[in-house]
């Protein structure tokens, strides 16, 4: 392969990589504009993921030799399917069931974060840990105290905020390479 074909391919990759990242920024903002969507659209992720995962344990339960390990992953599949087929079918439910499940997550998350900046405490930094724990458990108990309405707009506009932090420095990154590929060529 040629010098001229790589950075071809590389000036190539860099302009997909913008365009993907202009698609996430947008797809964020729309999130956040629009958090009800964006959270029905997460729904629909993860009740498919759960059908294919499903799926999955009910081929393999049928490759596992031994009885026991047949029964729970065919119990697994089914249960997998079953939760699968209900988000797709009752998106709003759906959506209020993970946005509590978020809520837990979140609590969970934060005083575990507590714990470790308790125990790395003598660390440069380890602030920024009781500061996160601490941002993280608000935020679960606003989820919370305010549920099941914060099915509404929480998972919307915590997906779309990720995903626009993550196209901008997708982005950033991007330019960055563009940038080093027009130097090299």
């Amino acid at each position: 392969m040629s010098v001229t074909s790589i950075g071809t391919i590389a000036k190539k990759s860099v302009g997909w990589s913008i365009g993907l990242s202009i698609l996430m920024i947008v797809a964020g903002l729309l999130a956040i504009v629009v958090p009800l969507a964006g959270g029905i659209a997460v729904n629909l992720v993860v009740a498919w993921l759960l059908i294919f995962s499903g799926v999955a344990h009910l081929v393999f339960a049928f490759h596992t030799r031994g009885a026991g390990g047949v029964v729970w992953e065919l119990l697994l599949g089914i249960l997998y399917i079953f939760i699968g087929g209900y988000l797709l079918l009752h998106p709003l439910a759906g959506l209020v069931s993970l946005t509590l499940a978020l809520a837990f997550y979140l609590f969970a998350e934060g005083i575990l974060e507590l714990v470790l900046s308790w125990r790395l405490r003598v660390m440069p930094g380890s602030g920024w840990l009781i500061f996160d724990g601490i941002v993280t458990l608000i935020l679960a108990v606003l989820i919370w105290r305010t549920w099941p309405s914060s099915s509404e707009w929480a998972i919307g506009t915590l997906v779309g905020i990720s995903m626009l932090f993550s196209g901008i420095s997708r982005l950033m990154l991007s330019l960055a390479a563009r940038r080093v590929v027009t130097k090299l060529a």
